[in-house]
């Protein structure tokens, strides 16, 4: 049970008059969030008040004599959580109507920590306020790393299009969740040099981004790609350290680099290293504490073994650290044992993606795949809390990668066991709808995330809960205030419950249309080709013709809309100039078939171009039979959960995230394509996909047919016997 709430709703803030500046954007922070959810603004006083009143005290730990008043001498008492930025929170009273909430930070950062975590914990209501009567805190974070990429470019879903005000009030969010880093992108990346929605230029908005952390004293990296051709030139090393000083010197804070290894560049790693080595110094003329790091990303194996004998050998002290992320070929465990004591390593991990990612939805429903891509709104706080929760000891921190505020949930969960692993994954749901929804919404839209997540869990065709979660934020939708309606993060949610329903609904159409489709297809033989397939096309053509869920469908437009107006959400290339459907402009794709009925179409039509009705036949005998493998055989659908009973998956998704050992399905599509053939089984980093056929005929024959497809066809394949019978060399796809 909760404590009884004390009411703040007339409280005054005390604070030192003397703080330092983070220290006053920490209090500026608090009274201007409190009075944005409330209408109430909180006077600010820099002397405890002479007669009893509510009191919301904030201030270091060492100078609690100038803003505690009469529980100073407590406070000074009571021991301080250990480390950088920790901080107390506690309430208390004098009595009646005078109930009294004390901050201190151990530090400039343990101050805005404190005033974030009590953000998080206070009851704003429209022109009230309340703090839980037993509200006690004494904390310091588990790592000294808690960052967030915030990319100003064309690639991302909606950050191209944010103003300077927009971009304080998501980092301010941010460090309310705890993070103490943003990490920026420089003008020159794998990006277009422009976007249509740019308020500003690149680097204008680069420096006021820089400017923003240093106010409120977050630290700011900048992911930096070495993406010239050849740094063996000295030419080309001369331009690099010319364009990437010009950066340093415009930009007011740099705490560290973060080169990449690739995605993009693709410099061997002895020349990599020497530009960096130059690099450095040239960052630390203008911020002279800056750190280096750098990732191996997309090195191939003899490159890591190179990477590795140079740090080794040569221990460079200019490099700080080594950054794990997307395209590592080894585990983080395995980068921590190979490297020295002396290089901590950071974690770039991606929570934006779904597929083609470092941590993909695992066995994740066609359907969804085929419309939803990868960069949807994608609550998924069981996992994320799964993923930073595996081999917590071998890194300092993370700093995570993202294309936009479709991960935004993602980025608290991280955010929040960034600074307490142990915390309840359920509690900062709660603190996030509480703080960024309303209060009344803690419990219901929690779960409702929570719901989101088990959306994707499962084949769609048979998950029945995909409904109720949209019925329970319909429940909310019906009963929210106009705020609330406009508030971006309650319209992501409910974007993805009605696109998740919504898509349901066609998929159970479709389906059952392709069957009814094909029954009219074995009754060729009774009723003639021509007959049977003009019956079949009429079928499948019943999903443009008289389609389903046109409400929820034109529900999820609107939402797109408003998304587009509120946060600046682009989920359409033609309605708002996205960069691309798969980055994240899902309202585009939408109305993607959802059954074989392209490729059937293709089918039908070669088929009447055949002239005996005897073949025709044969041929459509073939088209219902396609999955048939006759007696004594076996077809394997190896993307379909449902159909590789002789799929070895390896090891359990929860101790291989990053699906290392484990069997991944994937997905690619192309027009006209069979649905079979848009989703496959892949393995990574030259692991073998294997799989194993019990108790066959030792006297018989069997052919072996296979399709490769995917998404890489520069990937080539061999394809072997018990590890010793080769069926085919290595071929292209």
């Amino acid at each position: 049970m909760e404590a009884e709430p004390l009411d703040l709703t007339s409280a005054v803030v005390v604070a030192p008059a003397d703080l330092r500046p983070p220290e006053r954007k920490a209090v500026e922070l608090l009274i201007e969030e409190v009075e944005r959810r409330t209408r109430i603004r909180w006077p600010l006083a820099h002397a405890w008040p002479s007669e009893p009143a509510a009191v919301v005290a904030v201030g270091l730990a060492g100078d609690v004599e100038a803003f505690a008043g009469p529980f100073a001498a407590e406070l000074a008492a009571e021991p301080a959580p250990v480390g950088a930025e920790g901080y107390r929170i506690r309430v208390g009273g004098q009595g009646p109507g005078a109930p009294a909430v004390l901050l201190t930070g151990n530090d400039s950062r343990g101050v805005l920590f404190a005033v974030g975590r009590l953000l998080r914990e206070l009851r704003l209501t429209r022109d009230a306020i309340a703090v839980p009567g037993d509200l006690r805190l004494a904390t310091a974070p588990h790592y000294p790393l808690r960052g967030h990429q915030l990319g100003y470019r064309p690639k991302t879903n909606a950050y191209d299009a944010w103003s300077v005000p927009m971009w304080e009030q998501y980092i301010r969010d941010l460090a309310v969740f705890g993070a103490n880093t943003i990490e920026l992108i420089p003008p020159r990346s794998d990006d277009d040099d422009d976007s249509p929605h740019f308020p500003l230029p690149k680097i204008e908005m680069m420096v006021a981004m820089s400017e923003i952390a240093a106010g409120y004293g977050l630290d700011v990296w900048i992911w930096f790609p070495a993406m010239d051709e050849d740094y063996a030139d000295p030419a080309t090393v001369q331009f690099a350290l010319d364009e990437w000083g010009e950066v340093f010197r415009r930009l007011p804070r740099i705490d560290a680099l973060f080169v990449p290894g690739g995605d993009p560049g693709h410099t061997r790693p002895a020349a990599l290293m020497d530009l960096l080595e130059k690099q450095t110094e040239r960052l630390r003329r203008h911020h002279p504490d800056a750190q280096m790091w750098m990732s191996p990303q997309s090195f191939g194996a003899a490159w890591v073994d190179e990477f590795y004998d140079y740090v080794r050998s040569r221990r460079p002290a200019w490099l700080t650290g080594v950054v794990f992320g997307p395209q590592c070929r080894m585990s983080l465990p395995e980068l921590r044992a190979a490297l020295p004591p002396q290089y901590p390593i950071r974690r770039y991990p991606d929570v934006t993606h779904t597929l083609r990612c470092q941590y993909p939805v695992p066995d994740w429903d066609l359907a969804y795949a085929l419309t939803e891509d990868r960069e949807v709104i994608n609550p998924r706080p069981l996992d994320q809390a799964r993923n930073i929760r595996l081999w917590a000891g071998d890194s300092i921190g993370f700093s995570t990668y993202s294309e936009g505020c479709n991960d935004d949930l993602n980025k608290a969960i991280w955010s929040g066991l960034g600074w307490d692993l142990d915390t309840d994954v359920v509690e900062v749901l709660r603190q996030y709808a509480r703080y960024f929804i309303a209060p009344r919404w803690a419990d219901e839209f929690a779960q409702g995330l929570l719901a989101l997540e088990r959306n994707w869990q499962g084949p769609l065709l048979t998950n029945e809960a995909v409904t109720t979660t949209l019925r329970q934020f319909q429940a909310m939708e019906r009963a929210a205030t106009p705020q609330e309606l406009l508030n971006w993060r309650f319209q992501q949610a409910l974007y993805r419950a009605y696109y998740d329903a919504y898509l349901r609904r066609r998929l159970i159409s479709e389906v059952e249309l392709e069957e009814r489709a094909l029954d009219e297809l074995r009754r060729a033989e009774q009723v003639g080709s021509g007959l049977a397939l003009e019956r079949a096309e009429r079928a499948l053509d019943l999903a443009v013709t008289d389609p389903v869920g046109g409400a929820w469908r034109a529900r999820v437009f609107e939402l797109a809309e408003a998304l587009y107006q509120s946060v600046r959400m682009q989920l359409s290339v033609p309605r708002y100039q996205a960069i691309h459907a798969g980055r994240g402009a899902n309202l585009d794709l939408i109305d993607r078939p959802l059954n074989d009925r392209a490729w059937l179409r293709e089918q039908f039509a070669e088929v009447r171009a055949i002239a005996d009705e005897t073949e025709r036949l044969a041929r459509i005998a073939a088209i219902v039979n396609w999955t048939d493998p006759r007696p004594g055989g076996f077809y394997d659908d190896l993307g379909n959960p449902a159909r590789q009973p002789h799929l070895v998956r390896g090891p359990e998704q929860a101790v291989d995230p990053e699906f290392r050992a484990r069997s991944l399905v994937g997905f690619a599509y192309e027009p006209g394509w069979r649905l079979s053939w848009c989703r496959h089984a892949e393995s990574r980093y030259d692991a073998p996909l294997r799989l194993r056929y019990e108790g066959l005929d030792p006297a018989g024959r069997y052919r072996v047919r296979a399709v490769y497809a995917g998404d890489r066809f520069d990937a080539r394949l061999k394809l072997s016997a018990n590890d010793e019978i080769e069926i085919h060399p290595f071929i292209s796809k």
